[in-house]
Parts: C-alpha cells; sequence; structure tokens
C-alpha cells in the first residue's frame, strides 16, 4: 500500500496555502482510498473467477484444485 506524505506546518504560509495544502492532501488520501478499493473489487472478481474454473482449466494455468479453494477462499484485502 502507499503512504500519504503531509507536508509539514510553517507559520511563514498564508491561510490559501494552508487551505491548498490541505486540500492536496485530502485529494492524495481520496485517490489512495479510491485505488484500494478498486484493487479490492478486482481481487475479488479474480478469485470468484477462479472458483468456477474445472480441473482441465486449472490445469492449463498450472493451479491444482487445492490451490484454487486457497485462493478462492482469500480475503480480498489480501495480496
Amino acid at each position: 500500500m502507499t503512504a500519504i506524505h503531509l507536508q509539514p506546518y510553517s507559520d511563514s504560509t498564508g491561510t490559501s496555502d494552508h487551505r491548498r495544502a490541505a486540500l492536496d492532501a485530502l485529494s492524495e488520501a481520496t485517490s489512495w482510498v479510491v485505488a484500494t478499493l478498486r484493487e479490492w473489487r478486482r481481487r475479488n472478481r479474480e478469485r470468484a473467477e477462479l472458483a468456477t474454473l474445472d480441473h482441465r482449466m486449472l490445469a492449463d494455468i498450472g493451479i491444482t484444485e487445492a490451490d484454487r479453494e486457497f485462493l478462492a477462499n482469500k480475503s480480498f484485502w489480501r495480496e
């Protein structure tokens, strides 16, 4: 995951600069949250699709049925 880096507070900047910095930080945090949710959704879809594959398809991609069960039942937030 990505770390959020906030700019240090400085008294020498004006109020509008503080507001702009706060909005930039909020925008960055929002982008990070949206990207994380998209990644989780992608994992969930891929794992659901993996669960539907038959043994011939699994053999084609080099995965055993035990591997499929493990991966398909993995929580979406885990890589």
